[in-house]
């Protein structure tokens, strides 16, 4: 077992031909068809595209939350879809970091609480050590200052600010955020999508990001367009429409 505040070795990311359909009247929904990835530590994709594209839903796949319907995921080798369900749970703990457009810190706890709570059932927590990195992450969002305050007593930015840092507490080899800024004020958002790319740089993860948001897919060096369960890399400039 590595050592506490050790980087875990990283891996990559490699979905195969996924495609997700659900049962509807008059034959299934197709909502993600024939999409692959292959990404590598350090990188990180922004998917642009409407409503109702499947990209809450592809997310959802990669970070071993929704099986697909064919196809195949793996994450440094694993595929999270061959394990037990505790197994899975711990997969998600130890290798997948979570960020959605509601920021889920718990009202009755401090920010420090919040950013620590995926350690709470790690089988191999340091309280210490990873109380030091909480710390760190939360010196590094600009929150230094605010770890005894309550969720209510933040703005917005800085609980999504929170939101991240407790996303990375685990050293998780891929991070997904769920339209990150989406609740946010145009200057909160910019500082929220910086730091999302800077960490994922520093930190040697896997960043996707999901978004309606042009502003923030420009700081992405990789986009790509989900529209009809299709996913379509290149250099978006312009998004139109939502």
């Amino acid at each position: 077992m590595e050592a506490e505040g050790e980087a875990r070795p990283g891996g990559r990311l490699v979905a195969q031909r996924i495609r997700k359909e659900y049962p509807a009247p008059g034959g299934p929904l197709v909502v993600i068809e024939d999409v692959s990835l292959d990404l590598g530590p350090g990188e990180a994709l922004a998917i642009l595209g409407p409503s109702g594209s499947g990209k809450s839903t592809l997310l959802n796949i990669l970070g071993g939350l929704e099986p697909p319907s064919a196809g195949t995921v793996t994450l440094a080798g694993a595929d999270p879809y061959r394990l037990s369900e505790p197994e899975q749970a711990r997969f998600r703990n130890e290798s997948v970091g979570f960020v959605f457009q509601e920021h889920y810190l718990l009202p009755q706890l401090t920010l420090l609480e919040n950013v620590l709570l995926p350690a709470v059932v790690r089988s191999d927590r340091s309280s210490g050590g990873y109380e030091e990195r909480a710390r760190a992450l939360l010196d590094r969002v600009g929150l230094g200052a605010r770890l005894a305050h309550l969720p209510s007593e933040l703005s917005g930015g800085e609980r999504q600010r929170g939101a991240l840092a407790r996303a990375l507490i685990g050293r998780p080899a891929l991070v997904l955020a769920d339209e990150p800024t989406g609740n946010l004020d145009r200057k909160s958002a910019a500082e929220v999508g910086e730091m999302l790319l800077a960490l994922g740089r520093e930190e040697g993860t896997i960043l996707i990001v999901v978004t309606h948001s042009m502003e923030l897919a420009r700081g992405f060096s990789l986009k790509a367009r989900l529209e009809s369960g299709r996913l379509e890399l290149g250099s978006w400039q312009s998004e139109g429409g939502s």
